[in-house]
């Protein structure tokens, strides 16, 4: 049985000391436990839900057409904006191909559109696709995104992250990451969802895991 471990992202903890946040994203994360966020995702021996976003270049694709008949890990995250997203995609990078070398594809989902899209996918690179999910439509069906709140909208733009302008829309919604690895029926074999955003899967681990299930 594959052990999946979660990541240590001792550079996005630095920034986030330099910034004084980690107080603020304590307080941020027990917010979204004490609301249950992300507990209504989808499960493990759950479908998984079969929607169709457009691509980095504007090209619409569902989950069914990419899975094709193999493994598919599914990965929802904030976007570049974000550290520990940025770490994700870059230990991604390294870990996709050998994913795909196994059977498996990466399929990424973020709500940024135009120049952010693209700038994800060149972060991971071609063996991955990146699904755009305006306004957030996907991860509010699966129970992943949540309205953010004034005060870390406020607090974001203090540092010059404008949410509004990041995602193309004021809806002051944000999804929380989660990873699920869905097998070649369509079915979840396994989940990642926490409120924790800090934290994520090892992509070597998940690959792993892919591996195991053939």
């Amino acid at each position: 049985m594959t052990t999946i471990r979660l990541q240590s992202n001792p550079e996005a903890e630095v920034i986030v000391a330099d910034l004084n946040f980690g107080s603020v994203y304590e307080s941020f994360v027990a917010r979204l436990q004490r609301l249950n966020v992300g507990k209504a995702a989808p499960r493990v021996d759950e479908a998984f839900p079969n929607f169709s976003l457009p691509d980095a270049a504007g090209r619409y694709r569902s989950i069914q057409q990419l899975q094709d008949g193999r493994p598919l890990v599914i990965s929802f995250i904030r976007g570049r904006w974000c550290p520990f997203c940025v770490h994700e995609l870059q230990c991604w990078a390294a870990s996709s191909p050998a994913l795909e070398k196994v059977g498996g594809r990466l399929v990424l989902v973020a709500g940024e559109i135009g120049e952010g899209a693209s700038a994800i996918q060149e972060i991971v690179g071609p063996s991955a696709t990146l699904l755009c999910d305006v306004d957030h439509g996907a991860a509010l069906a699966c129970g992943l995104a949540f309205p953010v709140g004034e005060e870390i909208k406020r607090r974001y733009l203090g540092i010059g992250i404008d949410l509004a302008a990041i995602y193309g829309s004021d809806g002051g919604f944000l999804p929380i990451p989660a990873t699920f690895v869905v097998g070649e029926e369509g079915n979840i074999r396994y989940a990642h969802v926490d409120p924790d955003f800090r934290l994520r899967p090892e992509p070597v681990d998940i690959v792993e895991f892919v591996a195991a299930m053939r």
